[in-house]
């Protein structure tokens, strides 16, 4: 059981491993280092919620490919982001800047959230709120007119 265990923990971490092939990687290893710190904090734009170093979708991989590029190319890694979020627009960060056309970005999943919350209260209260008449039948509530003054009775 150990065994399995940790070879199902050395999966999952082997999983995790950067998915930056060798092909990609740089000759120089101050500038590949460089890379791997820019794209640390680029979203795979398929993915979502990778980085695009953690990621294996081929967009993942051409965004590594021209971020490597424009670096070897002499850009600094600003500028390297720059060129990037000029192509791709802020939603490539993994943390956008808090700004007017971002405000959906940040605030978005909280207003979802608590629209949800409303909708599911309005609706618990609208049940709770229905009169009796409207729900049980007239035998229903024949029935439950006599266990009430049985009930009293004793």
């Amino acid at each position: 059981m150990k065994k399995l265990l940790i070879a199902v923990l050395a999966g999952i971490l082997a999983s995790s491993a950067f998915a930056v092939q060798p092909d990609e990687m740089l000759k120089d290893p101050a500038l590949e280092a460089r890379a791997r710190e820019v794209s640390r904090d680029l979203r795979c734009l398929v993915c979502q919620n990778q980085s695009i170093d953690d990621s294996d979708a081929p967009l993942a991989h051409d965004l590594r490919v021209l971020l490597r590029q424009r670096l070897a190319a002499g850009d600094s890694d600003e500028q390297a982001r720059k060129f990037l979020v000029d192509r791709y627009g802020d939603y490539v960060l993994l943390k956008p800047p808090l700004k007017k056309t971002t405000l959906v970005l940040w605030f978005g999943p909280a207003i979802l959230l608590l629209a949800g919350i409303g909708a599911a209260f309005a609706v618990y209260r609208q049940r709770k709120l229905k009169p009796v008449a409207d729900v049980l039948s007239a035998e229903e509530k024949a029935r439950l007119d006599r266990l009430l003054k049985d009930e009293s009775a004793s």
